[in-house]
């Protein structure tokens, strides 16, 4: 072989070479398009094997130049609205949708997770899932993602303690549930039980057999049935002295990690984690999650941190052959890390799945009736003028 043929066929070698490598290759940094400073938004198309097709949308934020916070639907505990209503109420970048939620009856909008919204907290965790929150500096937003739990009682000034069982939550036998007035005008609860009215860390009513207590704006309601119920009954009397206590800690069990989850404003459950140190470790048995909500391929919303600090806000269609089928669990964490995710948590996803940018729906939600209202959302700021 002369060598001018050995050239030309090394040349024609390395070009289909590269022509592969870009056919196969993830969308690249340059084709995120600025929407406004420290935000930017990417939508591609990928295609698979035999008829898979899936349809991406990528929000990149700079937490240094922008900001994220998390809203309530209707600015209550209970109660949905849209992802795009809530971007719109707000005058958001961006949006995304945001956790897990019930779906039906007199509790619609309850949120089934933790969320946690300027330092309160509204709903406790649910199987110890994954959360991220939101630590707010003077220039900067730093993010944190892990797992945590919720402790939490009250005690009197005799020191006569009962545990809570949860915040804001529809309240079932035997437990013992605090309303905060976040929640909505009143409990909402059947006159099974006992309703205690609290100011000033003070009691300031005994409702027994009544329910649905109208909370006061700047104190709380404890609500007790069953054996619960009873202990309130002997022990709680109007002008005792309450401690209330309520807080999250960290799974991890670390110092450095329970100090930042304190200080976190904002924090919103999802799960199950998808990424953990830069490698895919999808934690769905750990947080009680089905194995087919893991495997089987839905719409999903997730929230990853890259190498360099960057915030992802992602969100893949399904359920809709031709355009986009959704992807499993797996399929999400490895499109995570082609974008350089080091730590990630899934969403709540299906038919919940939205993301708005610039006061447009971008992505194309499953259910037939067009975009779902949901519990809460991220909303995107520049950091100059954002809302609170």
């Amino acid at each position: 072989m002369n060598n001018r043929n050995f050239i030309t066929r090394l040349g024609l070698k390395v070009f289909f070479i590269c022509a592969v490598l870009f056919l196969n290759s993830p969308a690249t940094a340059q084709e995120f398009q600025r929407v406004k400073d420290g935000v930017e938004y990417l939508k591609f198309e990928r295609k698979g094997n035999d008829a898979d097709v899936w349809t991406i949308n990528i929000l990149r934020v700079d937490l240094a130049k922008a900001d994220i916070q998390i809203h309530r639907a209707m600015d209550e505990a209970v109660g949905l609205e849209t992802t795009s209503s809530l971007a719109g109420r707000y005058g958001a970048v961006a949006a995304i949708n945001g956790g897990f939620f019930r779906t039906s009856g007199t509790y619609r909008g309850d949120s089934a997770g933790i969320i946690k919204i300027d330092g309160k907290i509204l709903s406790e965790t649910n199987n110890n899932r994954a959360a991220v929150g939101f630590i707010r500096k003077e220039n900067q937003t730093e993010i944190i993602l892990g797992h945590l739990k919720f402790e939490g009682f009250i005690e009197t000034d005799k020191k006569q303690k009962l545990d809570l069982n949860c915040i804001n939550c529809p309240r079932v036998e035997n437990q013992l549930v605090l309303y905060t007035s976040e929640f909505h005008r009143t409990t909402l609860t059947d006159a099974k039980g006992v309703e205690v009215g609290i100011q000033n860390n003070r009691i300031v009513s005994v409702n027994d057999k009544k329910g649905s207590s109208r909370i006061p704006e700047n104190g709380f309601v404890l609500s007790a049935a069953g054996t619960a119920r009873d202990w309130v009954l002997k022990n709680l009397k109007v002008g005792t002295k309450l401690n209330v206590q309520s807080k999250l800690i960290s799974i991890e069990d670390s110092q450095i990690q329970n100090s930042k989850w304190l200080m976190a404003e904002d924090i919103v459950g999802g799960g199950p984690q998808l990424i953990k140190n830069g490698k895919i470790e999808i934690t769905f048995e750990r947080e009680k999650w089905g194995e087919s909500f893991s495997t089987t391929r839905h719409p999903r919303t997730a929230i990853a941190k890259t190498k360099d600090g960057k915030i992802l806000l992602v969100v893949v269609d399904g359920r809709q052959p031709g355009y986009s089928v959704g992807m499993s669990l797996t399929e999400l964490a490895n499109l995570l890390l082609e974008f350089g995710a080091t730590e990630a948590i899934n969403l709540d996803g299906g038919g919940s799945s939205t993301m708005v940018v610039e006061n447009k729906i971008v992505n194309k939600p499953s259910d037939q009736t067009g975009e779902r209202p949901v519990s809460d959302a991220l909303l995107v700021f520049e950091r100059k003028g954002q809302q609170r």
